[in-house]
């Protein structure tokens, strides 16, 4: 099992458009229904985003989806600071992550 979480923070004129894409990517999740893959995303009110994704041994990555390629298709240039990327260690969990 692999978890990754991802903050960054998009410029205020780039926030709806990250959103958008963002969408797009859960929409190709729900079409595609791939097996140990969990994605989680949110939407804090000075534009960040926290993405968490936990894929399971043999789980397709995200990266390998269409529109995730599309999101990270110039996420530079709508974020004011870049993604730090980092592997979580989880604390406490309530019927929050898979067990």
């Amino acid at each position: 099992m692999k978890r990754m979480l991802v903050r960054y923070k998009t410029k205020p004129e780039s926030a709806d458009e990250n959103q958008r894409l963002i969408e797009n990517v859960f929409a190709e999740l729900r079409a595609k229904v791939p097996a140990g893959v969990h994605y989680a995303v949110l939407r804090l009110p000075d534009g960040s985003f926290i993405h968490f994704a936990e894929t399971a041994d043999g789980a397709p990555s995200l990266p390998s989806f269409a529109a995730f390629q599309a999101f990270q298709s110039g996420i530079r240039q709508r974020c004011s600071e870049p993604p730090q990327p980092a592997e979580p260690i989880v604390v406490g969990n309530y019927r929050m992550l898979p067990e």
